[in-house]
């Protein structure tokens, strides 16, 4: 049965440098979940509104705390439910939350503490879902949950509810080059998401294969040093960075198979995509992504930051193209099950209904 939700606004709040996993997340979300959405950019780029806006999604772009509170105070009468999407947008969300008295919902994607300052952001976001100003905490991955648990946030505030993908559009038809194998990296070019560990694992394979290419589709604050790395390995021909990348069916079609090398993740949407479009997937265990693969059956994994044995799990595929199309059939079968937006979506209507209920009460 669906949930009927309030008629009240749903206003989600995000800090973004362009169309990653939590913006892609957040598209598909608006678009596929009962209710009257707006996004609330935080300094976000024209061309991610504008994304937003082609697909229908009513959003603004905010420049600060002060246009945030304002946008937050004209819709004051409407009582709306406010759902913040990272750490600017949950600290900016709470102020707005307790000066207005609205109902919120924080949304954990996943936490990258690989510094002192996101150390602390990581220590103060964990805080503030504490509060009673937060009546909601949905994760994307149970690794997330335990987190915020350990953390001392109240276990009835917190549930998982992983990404998912809509009815899947035909790919193009798979284009492999002739004689070739291509090995794919998609994400952010920096620390967290391992770019660095990927070609740890891949240049040695590169060398022992002669038919193996690799891509790395992202842009970031690494690229400069992982060419270099690349231009020394003698690879600038059969790894390349073509940089960010607005339409990933095209290249998805062209992949033989998916490295995830990231060091911390939630539940990534690329892992789904991926399962969804027929590309078997090799990553570390990290995060939520052992929640989503069965080792063996519906991808490989390997041990966090073991680029040895990442790198032979590629190797097997290469060697095995018979267990690729095995792989294939399992992770189709698991995305449609367990990763279904419809399905989901109506999961996130009674987070939604749940939330303003107990506002009102």
């Amino acid at each position: 049965m669906n949930a009927a939700l309030p008629p009240r606004p749903i206003i989600h709040l995000l800090s973004s440098g362009g169309f990653y996993g939590a913006e892609r997340m957040l598209l598909d979300h608006c678009q596929a979940t009962p209710g009257q959405h707006l996004v609330l950019f935080l300094g976000a780029p024209d061309d991610l509104v504008a994304r937003f806006r082609a697909a229908g999604v009513d959003c603004r772009n905010c420049e600060g705390l002060g246009q945030l509170l304002t946008q937050l105070r004209q819709r004051h009468d409407q009582q709306p439910l406010l759902n913040s999407h990272n750490f600017k947008g949950l600290v900016f969300g709470w102020l707005g939350a307790k000066l207005w008295r609205l109902p919120m919902v924080a949304t954990q994607h996943g936490f990258t503490p690989s510094n002192r300052k996101q150390r602390l952001y990581t220590w103060l976001s964990l805080q503030l879902c504490r509060t009673a100003t937060i009546g909601q905490v949905v994760c994307v991955a149970e690794s997330i949950k335990r987190i915020l648990r350990q953390a001392g946030v109240a276990e009835r505030k917190l549930q998982v509810i992983p990404n998912g993908l809509p009815e899947a559009i035909a790919l193009p038809e798979h284009s492999h080059g002739h004689g070739r194998w291509l090995a794919g990296y998609v994400g952010r070019l920096s620390q967290e998401k391992g770019p660095d560990l990927f070609l740890d694992s891949l240049i040695p394979l590169c060398q022992r294969h002669p038919q193996l290419d690799a891509v790395m589709l992202g842009d970031g604050p690494e690229r400069e040093v992982l060419q270099a790395r690349i231009d020394a390995a003698g690879l600038g021909q059969r790894i390349r960075l073509p940089g960010f990348q607005h339409d990933m069916r095209q290249w998805m079609a062209r992949l033989d198979a998916l490295v995830i090398s990231s060091r911390t993740e939630g539940t990534p949407m690329i892992l789904l995509e991926a399962m969804q479009d027929g590309v078997p997937v090799v990553a570390f265990d990290v995060g939520g992504i052992p929640d989503v693969i069965e080792h063996g059956r519906s991808g490989l994994l390997a041990r966090p930051l073991a680029v040895d044995e990442l790198a032979a799990q590629l190797e097997a595929l290469i060697l095995d193209p018979a267990q690729a199309d095995e792989l294939i059939a399992q992770a189709r079968r698991t995305q449609r099950e367990r990763y279904h937006l419809p399905t989901l979506a109506q999961r996130w209507a009674r987070v939604y209904l749940g939330a303003a209920t107990e506002t009102c009460a």
